[in-house]
């Protein structure tokens, strides 16, 4: 990763909480330790964040009230030939016309960039992927009423009478903070509020993850994993991971990561 590119997602990530450890800047950027503690230093040097011991916090810190979600903009580029991967996978399970529901995040996002010429009826909490489909596609576009919360570009409301409710699907199509075998995990009350809102308007749930998730865990359960119809991920899972998988009665979807040949074909047809 370059190091213009290191330092958007180290500033980027300081306004997610408070302070930020070199190692979980290590994990988001895939660099190693002395590589992320050189960019700290210079960003400080720039005043652009305050190094601290084992890290770095930023100059304004993140104002209360945000979701606990990582921002957007942090993971959009994080394993990013694995995400284009699993996103035409999940697109190719689609018909003309099928209604569907894809829950804001960056691995979902990359859907968009295989939808060009397709035309289904799309429900979507995320305010990245509905502008993206309303100017690049010929799909019809529902979103949510509720307040848009610009780091995470999700839509989001607390209110059970919203446009979700009237909006039923063949598959909705999520991702996920972490998965084991308690189940599916997410790190924000209120994001779990709102997908499984969106959950149960839909046949079938398709969970998209990259085959790092199945090694995290999170504080929140989204839902047990009887409840998820098939999990698609990159062929780096684990035979530990699938086991848990397949065990469970879910399907699994192996894909190998895009090239960054095919990645930037792709880009060039969105």
């Amino acid at each position: 990763m370059h190091e213009r590119e290191r330092h958007r997602i180290i500033l980027s990530a300081i306004q997610e909480k408070p302070v930020i450890t070199v190692q979980d800047i290590a994990e988001l950027t895939e660099a190693s330790e002395a590589t992320i503690r050189r960019d700290i230093a210079s960003l400080h040097v720039q005043g652009k964040l305050r190094r601290v011991r084992g890290g770095a916090e930023a100059v304004h810190p993140p104002q209360l009230g945000n979701l606990a979600a990582r921002p957007f903009r942090v993971s959009e580029s994080v394993n990013i030939d694995k995400k284009r991967a699993i996103a035409r996978a999940a697109v190719d399970l689609c018909e003309e016309g099928d209604s569907i529901i894809i829950n804001g995040g960056t691995t979902t996002f990359q859907m968009v960039h295989f939808m060009s010429a397709r035309r289904l009826q799309v429900m979507t909490n995320s305010f990245a992927i509905a502008e993206h489909l309303v100017k690049h596609s010929k799909c019809t576009v529902s979103v949510p009423g509720g307040a848009i919360y610009r780091d995470q570009s999700l839509i989001l409301s607390p209110f059970e009478n919203d446009a979700i409710r009237n909006f039923y699907a063949r598959r909705i199509f999520i991702g996920a903070q972490g998965i084991n075998a308690l189940g599916v995990m997410e790190s924000d009350a209120l994001v779990i509020q709102s997908e499984q809102k969106l959950v149960r308007q839909a046949e079938e749930l398709i969970v998209m993850v990259d085959s790092s998730k199945f090694a995290k865990r999170s504080s929140l359960i989204l839902c047990s994993l009887d409840k998820v119809s098939t999990i698609i991920t990159d062929d780096g899972i684990s035979d530990e991971a699938a086991a848990m998988v397949t065990d469970a009665g879910v399907k699994l979807m192996t894909v190998k990561p895009m090239a960054s040949s095919a990645r930037e074909d792709t880009s060039s047809v969105a």
